[in-house]
């Protein structure tokens, strides 16, 4: 695909006729219809009025004409395909991509972090390859955080003691609690173990534990209700029995 097709392309995602388009490029219409056939090309100024009135970039114009090694084509093109899917969310969508993204930058940006220190220890000679950052001791609670229907709370739940490594991520962690249900997946399975921070007061958009006409949830913090990441399940509307109990900061 030329340039040519490319900025019929771009005109067509638009709902532009050539005849629109050559208004806003103070051109013809057979200027137009000669670009998209690429019998002529635009010159440099009315090119920048095209990138500006078609809502696209040079990359996109002209990736077919630069060869560009496999990898670094595929990865922009990669890109472009998620920026529109992106662009055609609405508020609710794209919140929720944001914060997942944000979620995802974090952890990663632990990891590397994790894997940092320990390879400075390695390589100070101060550790060996199966290094062991040793562990710390919490409270687990049996009666499970539902991502379902939800779960039962007692004023005094049974606990037990768990292991937990004793790393900078998990630093914050207060408690852990089990998952009961799907209804948070796919970032939040049934089994899972969640390691919670202990706050009666979380962000919009976090995900904490909440106890709900004295039931307990895992969910996803919104404006009057608790969200399910699961699109088939029912969000909880948020009454005056609602509390916060945690504020998840990553699985076991």
């Amino acid at each position: 695909m030329g340039i040519g097709n490319r900025i019929k392309e771009a005109r067509n995602n638009l709902n532009y006729t050539q005849e629109d388009l050559a208004t806003i490029l103070g051109v013809t219409k057979g200027a137009v219809a000669n670009y998209e056939n690429e019998t002529s090309h635009p010159k440099e100024p009315i090119m920048y009025k095209l990138i500006e009135a078609l809502h696209v970039d040079a990359n996109y114009l002209f990736q077919d004409c630069v060869k560009l090694p496999k990898e670094v084509n595929d990865i922009t093109l990669s890109e472009y395909e998620c920026i529109k899917k992106y662009r055609t969310l609405d508020d609710s969508g794209k919140e929720h991509i944001e914060y997942e993204l944000n979620r995802e930058i974090m952890r990663v940006s632990e990891l590397y972090e994790k894997n940092k220190l320990i390879e400075e220890f390695r390589n100070a000679d101060l550790i060996s390859s199966s290094f062991d950052p040793g562990t710390r001791i919490i409270n687990y609670y049996y009666r499970l955080a539902s991502a379902g229907t939800g779960q039962i709370l007692f004023d005094s739940p049974p606990t037990k003691r768990i292991e937990i490594p004793d790393i900078q991520i998990y630093k914050k962690a207060d408690y852990a609690i089990g998952v009961n249900g799907n209804s948070m997946e796919p970032t939040y399975k049934d089994g899972d173990t969640l390691l919670v921070e202990m706050t009666d007061r979380i962000e919009i958009g976090e995900i904490g534990i909440f106890s709900v006409n004295n039931e307990c949830f895992v969910k996803k913090l919104g404006y009057e209700e608790l969200i399910s990441l699961n699109p088939k399940c029912e969000n909880i509307p948020l009454n005056e029995t609602a509390h916060c109990m945690g504020r998840v900061i990553g699985k076991l």
